[in-house]
């Protein structure tokens, strides 16, 4: 599979996107770098140890994108992210970490503090080499991310230090540039007058931020209908996600067993490495988990809950699609519009790649594309019988 698309190879036509490697493992700090070094519309201007090199080169390597390691010497990489983004405060930074608790932890905390990104790291030297999967995603990101940030801040001539770091995504204002998919490039829906009974979320990229922002805002809808999520995510990130949206919302939420029950009042996340779906029970809707093949190069995705869902609930879906990568979630919101049901994607400026609400926005199956800060408010007045 080729990691380029379109508006990110246009973004690296005239200039490479600039990548700072920040490891302490030298056998994955030369590997990554020979990776990306490969590719083209790519240049590696650092190739360091730890997060101290990284905070005193910035400025003079002058990076778009850092693929930042959690744990190094003299200074890791969480406390080396506020230092990076105050002397740069449009810098993309990608997390990269192991599969443990404590990572998870330590990554998500980097999002909220304004990492970008974060990819998970193979646990040993050996299975970095050789995991393709780890490879694809990486150059992926790193292409998208260093054509967003080309595409949303010009290059200027000097960089000035200082000022507060850039919080994140889900608590920046968004910056006034024109976005690529305006939308007189596409057509809305009108709302059905179907009165929805479930809330399902589907995202990728920048989807941590989104639903943590979205969580704290949408109130007693949380209370009165469940809410079914698939974020992008591996397993131990999507269980410590769920406790994110736990204390953000003030509602229960958790991976859910196969097979469990579909209540009001609570928040269902699936699990990373399994497709969560929903099947008629015999009290009602129920979760399924299946191990099954990759849907999108992805498990789980969010098109197998989204169509699962429209046959069990029909009309009674309201579908939100978030920020992220590919085009999951337009082949299953097709279905939600084709069963009665609404979705309501996020829009360009304030997504992180607009890759899943574009491609849905282009399908045709949205009935409105809003900025990340709107779709809240929406989300409570279409609940409240609000169909405008």
């Amino acid at each position: 599979m080729s990691a380029a698309t379109a508006p990110a190879a246009r973004a690296t036509a005239q200039e490479p996107i600039r990548v700072m490697v920040v490891d302490d493992a030298v056998v994955v700090r030369g590997l990554v770098s020979r990776w990306i070094e490969e590719e083209p519309g790519f240049k590696v201007v650092a190739s360091l140890r730890t997060g101290r090199e990284a905070v005193d080169q910035l400025l003079r390597t002058d990076p778009d994108v850092v693929i930042l390691d959690i744990e190094m010497p003299e200074l890791d990489g969480l406390s080396a992210l506020p230092l990076l983004l105050e002397k740069k405060r449009d810098l993309m930074v990608i997390m990269a970490s192991t599969l443990t608790r404590r990572n998870a932890e330590v990554s998500l905390k980097a999002l909220s503090l304004g990492a970008t990104d974060y990819i998970p790291k193979p646990e040993t030297n050996r299975e970095v080499t050789t995991s393709t999967t780890f490879r694809r995603e990486l150059i992926e990101k790193v292409r998208l991310l260093g054509g967003r940030r080309r595409r949303l801040a010009p290059r200027p001539a000097s960089f000035a230090s200082g000022g507060p770091a850039r919080g994140s995504l889900a608590q920046a204002e968004p910056r006034p540039v024109p976005p690529v998919g305006h939308p007189s490039t596409f057509k809305l829906r009108p709302f059905s007058g179907a009165p929805p009974k479930v809330l399902l979320i589907g995202s990728s990229t920048g989807g941590p931020q989104a639903l943590t922002a979205l969580a704290a805002r949408i109130g007693e809808i949380s209370a009165r209908v469940p809410i079914l999520i698939t974020q992008h995510m591996p397993p131990t990130f999507t269980t410590i996600l769920a406790e994110h949206l736990a204390r953000a919302s003030g509602r229960p939420a958790h991976e859910p067993a196969d097979g469990e029950p579909i209540v009001p009042g609570t928040i269902y996340v699936a699990p990373g490495g399994r497709h969560m779906l929903v099947k008629k029970g015999a009290n009602g809707p129920a979760i399924a988990l299946d191990d099954g093949p990759l849907v999108n190069f992805c498990r789980p995705a969010v098109d197998p809950l989204f169509k699962s869902a429209a046959q069990v609930w029909g009309g009674g879906i309201l579908a939100v699609i978030l920020t992220g990568m590919g085009s999951d979630g337009t082949r299953g919101a097709q279905e939600i519009v084709a069963a009665g049901g609404n979705v309501i994607a996020q829009d360009e400026a304030t997504s992180v790649v607009w890759g899943m609400p574009g491609a849905a926005a282009q399908a045709g199956v949205c009935s409105a594309v809003l900025p990340l800060d709107q779709i809240a408010p929406k989300i409570v007045r279409v609940f409240s019988g609000d169909r405008s």
